[in-house]
């Protein structure tokens, strides 16, 4: 008898151990995708424009310093190219993973937003944006934890565009369901209690009420979490008057962009708060709300870019890739920094330098 059993002991000792946040094997959407080896894994590098090298290359100097097991396959990438280099496209789909500076998107002339088309290309359907207080980082509210989940490749801000007859342009906006599968899964997995699904469908009634009727198809599949819904302009004003009612906010696309930028302000400004773009198969760690900053030539020139929104971006990687310990020890050493003061803006009675903010968090790290 105990002969027989030894070959099944060694049958389930072999067995790929399951990732904790894997509760159900048949979920086919989870916010941390595929557990990782230990190897060291290659992720592609864009520098992106402006302060955009400055940024990427604090993440790169505390990769090194941690001894991180990543490595980086650097491509030159400019907001003002037609499109994204093809070979960039195939380091993005090899690596699975890439981290990414901003790029300036031109305004109007029918030039294509770069971030747009990584997004559509990748099919990296979902944008995360995690906006939340940073003790020793002053705000008007406390208790700030959101983290805004937005449709990434669908809707007016993706772009589907186009001029029927000469002055007259139609925009289309539809829906998919995988984003509130999506919200509600992360919400599950990381112990999220409630999500509020961001409309216009008083007005939008087809496009919004589709997206409405989705979320409410998901929401009775989750009976632990509890869901609302709220129109974006109430949703606004709620959020600059008490964002502290707000767990997991999901949304069509265009609203997202606004939401997001809206809860980052709020928790402490858009030059800390960390996001990704991910999808089924492909991630794309960046500053989380938009860089508005990206072409500021004074804060290149006085080589002032605030890094923390990306390395806190990077942490979210290395928790992508399964290595959390990385990624804890890199968001302790950086929540460290903001706490003991370290790092200052001009509302903190002055304006660290990148290459400061490195430092502290180096030391930080020791």
């Amino acid at each position: 008898m105990a002969r027989k059993a030894i070959p099944v002991l060694k049958q389930l000792l072999s067995k790929p151990p399951v990732p904790a946040t894997c509760v159900n094997p048949t979920r086919s959407v989870t916010y941390m995708p595929r557990p990782g080896d230990g190897a060291p894994r290659p992720v592609t590098l864009i520098p992106g424009d402006g302060i955009g090298p400055l940024v990427t290359g604090a993440v790169e100097q505390v990769m090194e310093a941690m001894h991180a097991p990543v490595y980086f396959e650097r491509y030159e990438v400019r907001g003002d190219m037609k499109r994204v280099p093809e070979e960039v496209i195939e380091s993005i789909k090899k690596n699975k993973v890439c981290l990414k500076g901003g790029l300036v998107t031109p305004m109007g002339g029918g030039v294509s937003s770069l971030n747009v088309q990584l997004r559509k290309e990748l099919d990296l359907y979902a944008s995360l944006v995690n906006c939340f207080n940073l003790p020793g980082l002053p705000t008007r509210h406390e208790n700030v934890d959101i983290v805004v989940i937005r449709e990434n490749t669908e809707g007016e801000y993706a772009g589907l565009e186009h001029e029927v007859v000469p002055g007259v342009v139609e925009s289309l906006k539809f829906c998919s369901e995988r984003i509130a599968k999506y919200a509600f899964e992360y919400s599950y997995l990381n112990n999220r209690k409630k999500v509020t699904a961001v409309h216009k469908a008083n007005i939008m009634k087809l496009a919004d009420g589709l997206f409405l009727e989705s979320c409410r198809e998901v929401a009775t599949k989750y009976p632990g979490i509890q869901y609302n819904e709220i129109i974006v302009d109430n949703c606004c004003m709620q959020l600059v008057s008490k964002p502290e009612q707000f767990d997991v906010m999901v949304t069509p696309n265009l609203y997202g962009n606004l939401v997001a930028n809206t809860a980052a302000g709020i928790a402490g400004g858009t030059g800390v708060m960390p996001g990704g773009n991910v999808g089924a198969d492909h991630a794309i760690f960046e500053q989380g709300a938009s860089a508005g900053n990206v072409g500021n030539e004074k804060l290149l020139e006085q080589k002032k870019a605030n890094p923390v929104a990306l390395l806190l971006s990077s942490a979210m990687m290395l928790r992508h890739l399964q290595f959390p310990s990385f990624a804890d020890r890199l968001e302790t050493a950086v929540k460290q920094v903001i706490k003991e003061g370290k790092y200052r803006t001009r509302d903190l009675g002055g304006h660290s330098t990148t290459q400061e903010v490195v430092d502290a968090v180096l030391a930080a790290l020791d």
